[in-house]
Protein backbone atom coordinates (compact mmCIF):
# COMPACT_ATOMS: atom_id res chain seq x y z
CA UNK A 1 0.00 0.00 0.00
CA UNK A 2 1.60 3.18 -0.98
CA UNK A 3 -0.28 6.89 -0.44
CA UNK A 4 -1.70 9.03 2.28
CA UNK A 5 -4.15 8.50 4.59
CA UNK A 6 -5.14 11.30 6.93
CA UNK A 7 -5.46 10.24 10.46
CA UNK A 8 -7.72 12.43 13.24
CA UNK A 9 -5.21 12.01 15.58
CA UNK A 10 -6.86 11.29 19.62
CA UNK A 11 -5.63 12.73 22.67
CA UNK A 12 -3.15 11.78 24.48
CA UNK A 13 -1.13 9.73 21.94
CA UNK A 14 2.37 11.10 20.24
CA UNK A 15 2.33 11.35 16.81
CA UNK A 16 4.85 8.82 16.95
CA UNK A 17 2.15 6.32 18.21
CA UNK A 18 -0.11 7.28 15.84
CA UNK A 19 2.36 5.86 13.02
CA UNK A 20 3.18 2.82 14.78
CA UNK A 21 -0.55 2.06 15.25
CA UNK A 22 -1.74 2.93 11.88
CA UNK A 23 1.62 0.32 10.62
CA UNK A 24 0.67 -2.24 12.72
CA UNK A 25 -3.31 -2.20 12.31
CA UNK A 26 -2.23 -1.53 8.32
CA UNK A 27 0.59 -4.55 8.39
CA UNK A 28 3.25 -2.21 6.47
CA UNK A 29 6.76 -1.62 7.18
CA UNK A 30 6.95 2.07 6.13
CA UNK A 31 4.77 4.83 7.29
CA UNK A 32 5.60 8.45 8.60
CA UNK A 33 3.73 11.64 9.89
CA UNK A 34 3.81 15.12 8.21
CA UNK A 35 3.89 17.45 10.70
CA UNK A 36 4.09 16.32 14.52
CA UNK A 37 0.98 17.27 17.13
CA UNK A 38 1.83 17.09 20.90
CA UNK A 39 0.22 14.56 22.34
CA UNK A 40 -2.28 16.87 23.70
CA UNK A 41 -3.55 18.43 20.63
CA UNK A 42 -5.76 16.25 18.19
CA UNK A 43 -7.07 16.62 14.68
CA UNK A 44 -5.63 16.35 11.13
CA UNK A 45 -2.12 14.22 10.98
CA UNK A 46 -1.57 13.11 7.06
CA UNK A 47 0.64 9.48 7.29
CA UNK A 48 2.40 8.28 4.59
CA UNK A 49 2.11 4.85 3.94
CA UNK A 50 4.81 2.62 1.83
CA UNK A 51 7.15 4.22 -0.54
CA UNK A 52 5.01 7.85 -0.49
CA UNK A 53 7.16 8.42 2.44
CA UNK A 54 9.72 10.21 0.61
CA UNK A 55 6.78 12.85 -0.25
CA UNK A 56 6.84 13.48 3.56
CA UNK A 57 9.24 16.50 3.29
CA UNK A 58 7.08 18.53 0.20
CA UNK A 59 3.52 17.70 2.06
CA UNK A 60 5.30 19.22 5.35
CA UNK A 61 5.90 22.09 3.74
CA UNK A 62 1.85 22.97 3.61
CA UNK A 63 -0.09 25.73 5.91
CA UNK A 64 -1.37 24.56 9.05
CA UNK A 65 -5.03 25.34 10.25
CA UNK A 66 -5.62 25.33 14.25
CA UNK A 67 -8.60 26.03 16.70
CA UNK A 68 -7.30 26.68 20.17
CA UNK A 69 -8.18 27.12 23.74
CA UNK A 70 -6.14 29.95 25.61
CA UNK A 71 -6.45 30.11 29.30
CA UNK A 72 -5.85 33.42 31.11
CA UNK A 73 -4.28 34.37 34.28
CA UNK A 74 -1.19 31.74 34.45
CA UNK A 75 1.78 30.38 32.61
CA UNK A 76 2.84 27.01 32.46
CA UNK A 77 6.35 25.75 31.91
CA UNK A 78 5.26 23.69 28.63
CA UNK A 79 3.15 26.17 27.85
CA UNK A 80 -0.08 24.13 27.60
CA UNK A 81 -2.12 22.46 30.42
CA UNK A 82 0.21 19.85 30.96
CA UNK A 83 2.83 21.50 32.61
CA UNK A 84 3.42 23.21 36.20
CA UNK A 85 2.08 26.34 36.64
CA UNK A 86 5.32 29.15 36.93
CA UNK A 87 3.40 32.40 36.86
CA UNK A 88 -0.21 33.93 37.85
CA UNK A 89 -1.51 37.24 37.61
CA UNK A 90 -4.75 38.60 37.74
CA UNK A 91 -6.70 38.72 34.56
CA UNK A 92 -8.23 42.70 33.63
CA UNK A 93 -11.51 43.32 32.32
CA UNK A 94 -11.32 43.04 28.40
CA UNK A 95 -13.15 43.50 25.62
CA UNK A 96 -12.40 42.60 21.70
CA UNK A 97 -11.02 45.73 21.05
CA UNK A 98 -7.99 45.07 23.31
CA UNK A 99 -7.34 41.55 22.44
CA UNK A 100 -7.77 42.17 18.66
CA UNK A 101 -5.24 44.92 19.24
CA UNK A 102 -3.11 42.34 20.92
CA UNK A 103 -3.53 40.13 18.32
CA UNK A 104 -2.27 42.09 15.51
CA UNK A 105 0.96 42.19 16.71
CA UNK A 106 1.29 38.36 16.21
CA UNK A 107 -0.11 38.71 12.24
CA UNK A 108 2.55 38.19 9.29
CA UNK A 109 6.17 37.26 10.04
CA UNK A 110 7.19 37.17 13.16
CA UNK A 111 10.49 36.24 15.24
CA UNK A 112 9.06 33.20 17.52
CA UNK A 113 11.61 31.52 20.22
CA UNK A 114 10.78 27.60 20.81
CA UNK A 115 9.83 26.81 23.45
CA UNK A 116 11.97 24.67 26.01
CA UNK A 117 9.47 21.75 26.07
CA UNK A 118 9.94 20.83 22.03
CA UNK A 119 11.94 18.94 19.51
CA UNK A 120 14.42 21.35 19.19
CA UNK A 121 18.07 20.19 19.36
CA UNK A 122 20.51 22.48 21.05
CA UNK A 123 23.98 21.03 20.78
CA UNK A 124 22.78 17.38 20.15
CA UNK A 125 19.78 17.44 22.70
CA UNK A 126 16.29 17.83 22.41
CA UNK A 127 15.41 21.07 24.58
CA UNK A 128 12.54 18.84 26.23
CA UNK A 129 15.15 16.59 27.77
CA UNK A 130 17.01 19.63 28.94
CA UNK A 131 13.79 21.12 30.45
CA UNK A 132 12.82 17.52 32.38
CA UNK A 133 16.30 18.21 33.82
CA UNK A 134 14.88 21.70 35.13
CA UNK A 135 17.30 23.29 32.69
CA UNK A 136 16.83 26.73 30.32
CA UNK A 137 19.19 27.10 27.19
CA UNK A 138 19.28 30.13 25.14
CA UNK A 139 17.33 29.72 21.52
CA UNK A 140 17.24 30.78 18.17
CA UNK A 141 14.60 32.42 17.44
CA UNK A 142 12.90 31.16 13.80
CA UNK A 143 11.13 33.41 11.56
CA UNK A 144 7.48 31.79 10.82
CA UNK A 145 4.06 33.70 9.30
CA UNK A 146 1.22 33.74 10.98
CA UNK A 147 -1.65 34.19 8.17
CA UNK A 148 -4.68 34.42 10.20
CA UNK A 149 -5.24 35.00 14.12
CA UNK A 150 -8.67 35.59 15.36
CA UNK A 151 -10.55 35.73 18.32
CA UNK A 152 -13.64 33.66 17.56
CA UNK A 153 -15.17 33.85 21.35
CA UNK A 154 -14.47 35.81 24.47
CA UNK A 155 -15.56 34.16 27.56
CA UNK A 156 -12.88 35.35 30.06
CA UNK A 157 -10.42 34.15 31.43
CA UNK A 158 -10.78 31.56 28.43
CA UNK A 159 -10.39 32.74 24.85
CA UNK A 160 -10.86 30.43 21.48
CA UNK A 161 -8.93 31.80 18.84
CA UNK A 162 -8.41 30.32 15.37
CA UNK A 163 -4.71 30.29 13.81
CA UNK A 164 -3.62 29.92 10.60
CA UNK A 165 0.42 29.70 10.06
CA UNK A 166 3.31 28.31 8.10
CA UNK A 167 5.12 25.03 9.06
CA UNK A 168 7.32 25.32 11.96
CA UNK A 169 5.11 27.54 13.88
CA UNK A 170 4.06 26.70 17.15
CA UNK A 171 0.84 27.62 18.43
CA UNK A 172 1.55 27.25 22.64
CA UNK A 173 3.83 29.79 22.39
CA UNK A 174 1.85 32.14 20.21
CA UNK A 175 -0.72 31.31 23.07
CA UNK A 176 1.91 32.32 26.16
CA UNK A 177 2.89 35.50 24.10
CA UNK A 178 0.05 36.58 23.67
CA UNK A 179 -1.08 36.08 27.34
CA UNK A 180 2.15 38.39 28.31
CA UNK A 181 1.17 40.86 25.26
CA UNK A 182 -2.13 41.13 27.62
CA UNK A 183 -0.50 41.32 30.96
CA UNK A 184 -1.67 38.53 32.29
CA UNK A 185 0.18 35.42 31.54
CA UNK A 186 -1.96 32.49 29.69
CA UNK A 187 -1.65 29.13 28.12
CA UNK A 188 -3.55 26.44 26.37
CA UNK A 189 -5.86 23.98 27.28
CA UNK A 190 -7.24 22.80 23.78
CA UNK A 191 -5.99 22.70 20.68
CA UNK A 192 -7.10 20.80 17.39
CA UNK A 193 -5.66 21.07 13.74
CA UNK A 194 -8.70 21.09 11.48
CA UNK A 195 -6.33 21.55 8.27
CA UNK A 196 -3.00 20.28 7.50
CA UNK A 197 -1.15 21.61 4.07
CA UNK A 198 -4.74 21.05 2.52
CA UNK A 199 -5.95 18.07 3.84
CA UNK A 200 -8.80 18.14 6.35
CA UNK A 201 -10.84 16.95 9.13
CA UNK A 202 -13.41 15.70 6.26
CA UNK A 203 -10.83 13.20 4.57
CA UNK A 204 -9.87 11.97 7.85
CA UNK A 205 -10.03 8.65 9.60
CA UNK A 206 -10.49 7.92 13.30
CA UNK A 207 -7.56 6.00 14.57
CA UNK A 208 -9.99 3.41 16.46
CA UNK A 209 -12.49 3.04 13.45
CA UNK A 210 -9.33 1.80 11.20
CA UNK A 211 -9.20 -1.65 13.16
CA UNK A 212 -13.26 -1.95 12.04
CA UNK A 213 -12.69 -0.78 8.50
CA UNK A 214 -12.44 -3.49 5.84
CA UNK A 215 -9.35 -3.47 3.60
CA UNK A 216 -11.50 -2.32 0.75
CA UNK A 217 -13.30 0.87 2.69
CA UNK A 218 -9.45 1.37 4.15
CA UNK A 219 -8.17 1.59 0.75
CA UNK A 220 -10.98 3.62 -0.75
CA UNK A 221 -9.73 6.60 2.45
CA UNK A 222 -5.85 6.11 1.15
CA UNK A 223 -4.62 9.20 -1.56
CA UNK A 224 -2.57 7.99 -4.17
CA UNK A 225 1.08 9.66 -3.81
CA UNK A 226 -0.38 11.97 -7.22
CA UNK A 227 -3.33 12.87 -5.11
CA UNK A 228 -0.99 13.39 -2.30
CA UNK A 229 0.66 16.39 -4.13
CA UNK A 230 -2.41 17.16 -5.48
CA UNK A 231 -1.43 21.42 -4.50
CA UNK A 232 1.63 21.53 -7.43
CA UNK A 233 0.98 21.65 -10.72
CA UNK A 234 1.12 18.35 -12.97
CA UNK A 235 2.85 17.72 -15.72
CA UNK A 236 2.03 14.53 -18.19
CA UNK A 237 5.19 13.03 -19.14
CA UNK A 238 4.90 10.79 -22.54
CA UNK A 239 6.14 7.29 -22.30
CA UNK A 240 8.38 7.37 -24.77
CA UNK A 241 10.74 9.93 -22.41
CA UNK A 242 9.73 7.96 -19.27
CA UNK A 243 12.96 6.04 -19.15
CA UNK A 244 15.13 9.07 -19.55
CA UNK A 245 13.28 10.36 -16.53
CA UNK A 246 14.03 7.40 -14.65
CA UNK A 247 17.34 7.05 -15.01
CA UNK A 248 17.95 10.86 -14.38
CA UNK A 249 18.53 12.50 -17.98
CA UNK A 250 17.26 15.77 -18.62
CA UNK A 251 13.85 15.96 -20.16
CA UNK A 252 13.76 18.58 -23.94
CA UNK A 253 10.85 20.59 -22.55
CA UNK A 254 10.03 21.66 -26.41
CA UNK A 255 8.72 17.60 -26.48
CA UNK A 256 6.49 18.58 -23.29
CA UNK A 257 4.41 20.72 -24.97
CA UNK A 258 4.64 22.94 -22.08
CA UNK A 259 6.19 26.94 -21.02
CA UNK A 260 8.77 26.17 -18.28
CA UNK A 261 7.64 27.55 -15.42
CA UNK A 262 9.48 30.00 -12.87
CA UNK A 263 12.32 29.18 -11.10
CA UNK A 264 11.91 27.48 -7.90
CA UNK A 265 8.34 26.15 -8.89
CA UNK A 266 7.71 22.90 -8.26
CA UNK A 267 5.44 20.21 -10.18
CA UNK A 268 4.57 16.36 -10.19
CA UNK A 269 5.39 14.21 -12.68
CA UNK A 270 3.01 12.28 -14.01
CA UNK A 271 2.49 9.12 -16.43
CA UNK A 272 -0.26 8.86 -18.97
CA UNK A 273 -2.18 6.63 -16.84
CA UNK A 274 -1.62 9.23 -13.69
CA UNK A 275 1.05 8.02 -11.91
CA UNK A 276 3.09 10.04 -10.34
CA UNK A 277 6.49 9.26 -11.70
CA UNK A 278 8.83 11.77 -9.91
CA UNK A 279 8.77 15.56 -8.25
CA UNK A 280 11.04 18.45 -9.94
CA UNK A 281 11.21 21.81 -9.60
CA UNK A 282 11.92 24.33 -12.41
CA UNK A 283 15.25 25.76 -12.95
CA UNK A 284 17.06 27.51 -15.42
CA UNK A 285 14.11 26.73 -17.94
CA UNK A 286 14.46 22.99 -16.95
CA UNK A 287 13.35 20.55 -14.72
CA UNK A 288 15.35 19.52 -11.29
CA UNK A 289 14.44 16.04 -10.41
CA UNK A 290 14.05 16.41 -6.70
CA UNK A 291 12.09 12.81 -5.68
CA UNK A 292 12.01 10.07 -8.76
CA UNK A 293 9.94 6.88 -7.82
CA UNK A 294 9.50 5.62 -10.77
CA UNK A 295 12.09 2.32 -11.53
CA UNK A 296 13.53 1.57 -14.24
CA UNK A 297 12.41 -2.29 -15.68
Amino acid sequence: MNGLIVIDKPEGKTSFDVVAEVRRRLKLKKAGHTGTLDPMATGVLPVCLGEATRLAPFILEGDKTYEATLLLGAATDSQDRTGKIIARAEVPALCRADIEKALQRFRGEIDQTPPMFSAVRVDGRHLYELAREGKEVERQTRRVTVHDFELVELASPRLRLKIRCSKGTYVRTLGHDLGEALGCHAHLTALRRTESGGFTLDQSVRLDDLARLSPVEVASRVLTPSQALGFLPAIEIPSELVTRLVQGQRLPIAALKIDPGPDGQRARLLSQEGGLLAVAEWNGGGLQYLRVLARAG
